[in-house]
């Protein structure tokens, strides 16, 4: 049974941080690329960053590069988001999800993972 669990949202002022952690089960972790999504209200859900588990590559969307950080601990089979620096735009739910690194080709398509968590609420205050 496939399991992606979100945490460590919380609320926070504006150019203090927060890590979320997204711990996971019940597939190859090491052979999945693990994403975070984010949904503000009345707005699109948008790509935040990624890492391929099978390599360690990262990417970051530009509006949080150089803010946000992605790793993962393949013994943990847990995804971590360090955000730092945070803005009251990052304010949203943030979501992980997972996808096997062979269907991947549009990392900021939110189609092409078939596993998410069930979000966890970041709010930034100004």
């Amino acid at each position: 049974d496939v399991q992606l669990q979100a945490s460590g949202g919380g609320l926070v002022r504006a150019g203090r941080s927060l890590r979320l952690s997204c711990a996971t089960s019940g597939f190859a972790f090491a052979d999945y690329a693990i994403a975070w999504f984010r949904q503000a209200p009345g707005m699109e859900r948008e790509g935040v960053s990624c890492i391929f588990n099978t390599d360690g590559s990262t990417y970051y969307a530009d509006s949080v590069k150089g803010r946000f950080t992605i790793s993962g601990d393949v013994a943990k089979n847990t995804v971590y988001l360090q955000m730092d620096s945070l803005k009251p735009d990052d304010t949203a739910v943030y979501y992980c999800a997972a996808s096997h690194w062979k269907l991947m080709s549009t990392i900021w398509d939110s189609d092409e993972y078939n596993y998410w968590g069930q979000g966890t609420l970041v709010t930034v205050s100004s």
